[in-house]
């Protein structure tokens, strides 16, 4: 079985910066792409970033200038870096992981539990 662990969400004031991180653990061969999420009250979840185990990046045009994405191979642990936070990023983060259980079994859309974010003055 997958498991994403997040962390590193909380309250921050405007202009200041978070860093989100997510851990698959259990029966992984290896990871395939990670990625983040959000969702906030009343909105749809949308995309914010992703990233494949080779560093392909994708990230959303909206937080496309603050947002920074990265993985961990070796630990199976992506971040997210947050800069310049604007009320607008207040929202719920989801991890997202694509792994390999085995050497040519690939498991889509494993989801962690969520860390909020909420950014206020």
């Amino acid at each position: 079985q997958v498991r994403l662990v997040e962390s590193g969400g909380g309250l921050v004031q405007p202009g200041m910066s978070l860093r989100l991180s997510c851990t698959a653990s259990g029966s992984i061969f290896s990871v395939y792409a990670m990625g983040y999420y959000r969702q906030s009250p009343g909105k749809e979840r949308e995309f914010v970033a992703a990233i494949t185990s080779s560093g392909d990046t994708h990230v959303a045009s909206s937080v496309k200038d603050r947002f920074t994405i990265s993985l961990d191979n070796s630990a199976n642990t992506a971040y997210l870096q947050m800069n310049s936070l604007k009320p607008d990023d207040t929202a719920i983060y989801y991890c997202n992981a694509d792994v390999f259980v085995g050497p040519a079994e690939l498991e889509r859309d494993h989801w962690g539990q969520g860390t909020q974010v909420i950014v206020s003055s």
